[in-house]
């Protein structure tokens, strides 16, 4: 009874998804069949899980695999969730956020037959795939892009939860800007979730008016929040996260800390084959292009040419090895700008 109803739920979702006709919830033998559970916020975030989605998206069109998703919009559903999928059958079940990582664990015990990945979190378990990032990385440089185009010296960041995941969103953003301006101002403040779009406006409109010129905002919904704010707002911008979200704001969302996540779920889906799945470790950083910056395509006047040469020999410096962006608060402490040739 339980494998028809999660059969039947699935149907359900795969047709209402678009992208995802009613024929991706029939099993077809002969095909891969790969699904996800979203992180709280669900699709339509356009950040982590919108990026998540897009790319299973295109694994079903570049690979032809069938395809379903499971929303999540508490972390209750995420153990119902997982396991349903595991019912159905599917031959690769992503979860997509850290959040769900006892989940997985408890979910790769109970179905030893069946594969399993998670994004943003390590299993250790010989029927799971991880993926993580180096945000740190690509938040250095949204810190430097953000000093570049200060014109108060104070800027700003606003995470999710206060853990030590989106602690390397912070500091790597802060060493970033110090990397330009030592002296440089960073308040930083937590929203305590990922699904409050009131407290991205609130938060946001807060330290604009306590003179932030540039907001970082890592924290789900909150950033569409905090970039409804930036409109109103002259000189300031915001950063986006995850997903590019500069066209949220054109002119206005100074550029976007992209986290491949679409990439993760594609490569994930590319290497699952009936018999068949990844395990173990993958750390995906600058040079495996999996953390990045958009191409300020809508800022240019602000980010001119002789600044982006500026961010590039930045990223060179972090690829080599010459700047080691700080991970925790504690090697924020003790960073120090690394001088570059100009």
């Amino acid at each position: 009874m339980r494998r028809a109803i999660a059969k039947a739920a699935l149907f359900a979702i795969a047709a209402a998804l678009p992208g995802c006709g009613a024929d991706d919830a029939a099993s077809d033998p002969s095909k891969v069949r790969v699904a996800m559970v979203s992180d709280l916020g669900g699709l339509g975030d356009r950040s982590f899980n919108d990026s998540a989605y897009a790319g299973l998206r295109e694994a079903k069109h570049d690979f032809g695999d069938e395809i379903a998703v499971l929303q999540s919009t508490s972390g209750a559903e995420y153990k119902t969730n997982l396991h349903d999928l595991a019912e159905a059958g599917y031959d690769e079940i992503i979860a997509i956020g850290f959040l769900m990582q006892q989940d997985i664990t408890d979910a790769a015990k109970r179905y030893p037959q069946r594969h399993f990945a998670i994004v943003d979190a390590v299993v250790d378990a010989p029927n799971v795939a991880s993926v993580t990032f180096r945000e740190e990385q690509g938040s250095f440089l949204a810190g430097a892009a953000a000093a570049l185009a200060s014109k108060t010296h104070q800027l700003a960041f606003i995470g999710g939860v206060d853990i030590p995941l989106l602690r390397k969103f912070e500091v790597g953003f802060t060493a970033g800007a110090r990397e330009i301006d030592p002296h440089v101002k960073v308040d930083v403040r937590y929203v305590g979730s990922f699904d409050n779009e009131a407290a991205g406006k609130r938060l946001s409109a807060e330290l604009y008016d306590a003179g932030a010129d540039v907001i970082f905002v890592a924290a789900g919904r909150a950033n569409i929040g905090a970039i409804e704010t930036v409109k109103e707002r002259t000189g300031k911008f915001v950063i986006g996260v995850d997903s590019d979200q500069d066209a949220l704001a054109p002119g206005k969302v100074l550029t976007s800390m992209l986290k491949h996540v679409d990439r993760a779920v594609i490569e994930l889906a590319r290497k699952v084959t009936k018999t068949s799945a990844p395990t173990g470790q993958v750390v995906l950083g600058l040079a495996q292009d999996g953390v990045g910056l958009t191409d300020f395509r809508y800022t240019r006047s602000t980010m001119t040419p002789a600044r982006q040469a500026r961010l590039k020999a930045i990223s060179a410096a972090i690829v080599a090895g010459t700047i080691m962006p700080p991970t925790t608060r504690e090697e924020l402490a003790a960073f120090r700008p690394v001088p570059l040739a100009r």
